[in-house]
């Protein structure tokens, strides 16, 4: 009876050994490798500052009584990240259009749900200087994707925020500031290092400083790659 009994307890603990090895779980390919600061850290005003040049640009910089930068909530500043050369505009546009995405996404796939879009330019972007970081005429690069190319990948792919290498002036499309902020969407301005992203497959974090203006504050912003 001890030795059936034991036979029994043995299978058992074999089957459930067998199960918990053939169990699906984390494939090394799943895996993040390395980490990659999208932080531009270069800033003119204070060399020495530990501060950045890299904002967001919160929805209640482009209309009051939505989500300031530190309201945003915290699922929505982790996130997937797609880029996007802006190099690929098949007519030689400064700004990325449905094509551009339609041609995107027949190579890369369909652009994920919930992701942030990261616009990279063709070539490096020499970082402008400047003796106060607030300084307006610094904001003057349109936004560098089409308003229906914007507002296709909010309604269509539920993009929650866009990351672009350039300084840009939301105030040249009120249209497209206004379906940002309604949308909940923000975007990150003077971003680096794109050159050293896959165009999918890494984690972006987010993390807008809460002690500074609302609107628009500097920001720490992360890269996990596979």
């Amino acid at each position: 009876m001890r030795i059936r009994s034991f036979i029994i307890a043995y299978a058992l603990v074999l089957a459930i050994l067998l199960f918990a090895d053939r169990r699906p779980g984390s494939t090394p390919q799943d895996r993040y490798s390395h980490v990659v600061d999208l932080t531009d850290p270069k800033n003119a005003a204070a060399p020495h500052s530990m501060e950045s040049r890299t904002r967001i640009i919160a929805p209640s910089a482009l209309i009051p009584g939505t989500w300031a930068a530190g309201q945003i909530p915290a699922e929505r500043l982790v996130a997937p990240l797609v880029v996007l050369d802006l190099n690929t505009a098949q007519d030689g546009s400064s700004q990325i259009s449905l094509d551009d995405i339609a041609a995107w996404e027949s190579h890369h796939g369909m652009i994920p749900q919930g992701a942030v879009v990261a616009i990279r330019r063709h070539g490096a972007y020499e970082v402008l200087t400047t003796n106060d970081l607030s300084t307006d005429d610094l904001s003057t690069t349109p936004f560098p994707i089409a308003r229906d190319a914007a507002q296709f990948l909010m309604d269509a792919r539920y993009t929650i925020g866009f990351a672009v290498e350039t300084p840009v002036n939301m105030t040249s499309d009120r249209t497209l500031a206004r379906q940002l902020a309604h949308h909940g969407s923000y975007v990150v301005e003077r971003t680096a290092r794109f050159t050293s992203l896959p165009a999918t497959g890494s984690l972006i974090i987010v993390a807008p400083a809460r002690n500074k203006k609302p609107g628009e504050t500097n920001v720490r912003i992360l890269a996990m790659v596979k």
